[in-house]
């Protein structure tokens, strides 16, 4: 198994740590930060290494769903879409901790599904609370939904007001990224706006092989969506649908792109590893996030593209596999 980058030791909390400067010469750490979490009215000081690994797009659902998918498949086309095949892995928070312990991820963004029901995406919703209260220094935590539904602004402010980070990964399966959607999306990127949290969104290159999840969306689309939205931090998954290439544009494009995040979710099912280096040399290294889809797929897959394939610096990589991350979560 891939080894993830060359990183200083893992990231602790110790109650006995009472400031950063001890905490740092105890273990001769390079300091970027500090967070502190309340865990059961204990406060606990979260260091964070200059190169930590951070998973930006992974999902993790509640044991009902894990166990009873089937019984959601009616009411949630979308979901049947994408978990039909038994193969299709569903995992819990347990789960994903142990994976980040095996494979040296420190931490990982974490999310559901856009549920259509408000009785299954608050559920999940709390779920995804639950899970980062109980792995505080481990998870972060984003709210998903459907746009269209009734409770989705109610229900963004409840999630972001009960710790979560952000909204994502919102994804419109069926219908693409119209102005219908640009509508329903217009309310929850003002609240993402007003508290600074970033928004993931679901996008798929509009050509090449189908396969499930690929939706009708268009580059004019999300070129719509970047445009309307210029002041919000958007982070495109699945690399955008390619749109970066168009900051090459000498008009508008990269004007609309200028807050715009790229995550890497299932890149090596899509792309050939030489997309990091395009990426960052178009893009910008500091507009990429690691993100892995797990459990789709595994951490240790895309550091072994990036380590041996993407043609990167050791810098370069630490910042795509953490550094970009953090900064954008507000944990530098």
């Amino acid at each position: 198994m891939a080894q993830a980058p060359a990183r200083c030791e893992r990231h602790i909390h110790f109650s006995r740590f009472r400031s950063l400067s001890s905490l740092q010469t105890y273990y001769k750490w390079e300091i970027y930060g500090s967070k502190f979490v309340d865990v059961l009215n204990k406060p606990y000081q979260i260091a964070i290494a200059s190169n930590m690994i951070i998973d930006f797009h992974t999902h993790i659902f509640p044991k009902d769903i894990r166990e009873n998918r089937e019984k959601y498949f009616p009411s949630e086309p979308a979901f049947r879409l994408l978990y039909d095949s038994p193969k299709s892995k569903l995992v819990g928070a347990k789960e994903i901790v142990a994976a980040m312990d095996d494979q040296g991820v420190d931490r990982s963004v974490v999310f559901g599904f856009p549920w259509k029901n408000s009785d299954i995406f608050k559920p999940q919703n709390d779920y995804i609370m639950a899970a980062v209260a109980r792995f505080p220094d481990r998870l972060i935590g984003l709210c998903c939904f459907d746009p269209f539904s009734k409770a989705a602004a109610s229900e963004a402010r409840r999630c972001l007001e009960g710790g979560l980070a952000g909204i994502g990964e919102i994804a419109f399966y069926q219908s693409g990224i119209d102005d219908a959607a640009l509508d329903k999306l217009a309310p929850l990127m003002e609240i993402c706006l007003d508290k600074d949290r970033p928004f993931l969104i679901h996008t798929n290159e509009p050509v090449g092989h189908m396969y499930p999840g690929k939706t009708p969306n268009t580059l004019k689309q999300i070129d719509a969506l970047a445009a309307r939205f210029s002041r919000n931090k958007i982070v495109l998954a699945h690399w955008g649908a390619g749109i970066f290439f168009f900051n090459l544009l000498k008009k508008d494009v990269k004007d609309h792109l200028k807050n715009v995040y790229f995550d890497t979710a299932a890149s090596p099912f899509l792309y050939h590893p030489e997309i990091y280096r395009y990426a960052v040399e178009i893009a910008g290294g500091d507009k990429i996030l690691f993100g892995s889809d797990f459990p789709l797929i595994q951490p240790a897959r895309y550091f072994e593209e990036l380590k041996k394939t993407s043609g990167l610096s050791k810098a370069q990589i630490e910042s795509i596999c953490g550094t970009n991350a953090a900064k954008l979560l507000n944990l530098l």
